[in-house]
């Protein structure tokens, strides 16, 4: 049998090819938007992470030089010290000696764990009886225009 009007045969219901493609498109956008989340995510994970260790680094040296109080300007500059082996013990050290290996020992440790071309720099202001040091330490970024830094004041 057939119908007797062919004008009311229900189309059946679906998807037209255009409102695929147009969820598609919403999709894609969609996707490339997480992606670009993703990576900046491990951008600032991995600049959050140099933060971190600089940080650690500048308080690093600076429990150094509280530990050798005796001799401000030997930590002045921007190092690269010399190793004296004061560390293991095997020499009796001067100030001065203990200063330098503090530096050598340090800038190691920077470069074992900062990006390469990172830089440290310690000043040294006497102040009355106490001293003003500023470590300060710049390391380059990538995806940032110019270096990252920390700077670490305290006083003795």
């Amino acid at each position: 049998m057939t119908p007797a009007h062919p004008r009311s045969i229900r189309r059946g219901g679906g998807f037209t090819l255009v409102e695929v493609l147009v969820a598609l498109v919403v999709m894609t956008v969609g996707m490339l938007g997480v992606a670009v989340l993703y990576v900046e995510g491990l951008r600032m994970n991995r600049t959050s992470i140099h933060r971190t260790l600089a940080v650690a680094l500048a308080s690093d040296m600076a429990d150094r030089i509280r530990a050798n109080d005796q001799v401000p300007a030997g930590y002045a500059g921007t190092g690269p010290g010399a190793n004296n082996n004061c560390v293991n013990g095997a020499a009796p050290c001067s100030p001065v000696q203990q200063a330098q290996d503090d530096w050598f020992w340090w800038n190691r440790d920077m470069n074992d764990h900062l990006p390469l071309g990172a830089q440290a720099n310690i000043e040294v202001v006497g102040v009355g009886n106490l001293n003003r040091y500023e470590i300060s330490i710049s390391w380059p970024e990538t995806g940032q225009p110019g270096p990252a830094s920390y700077r670490l004041p305290f006083q003795l």
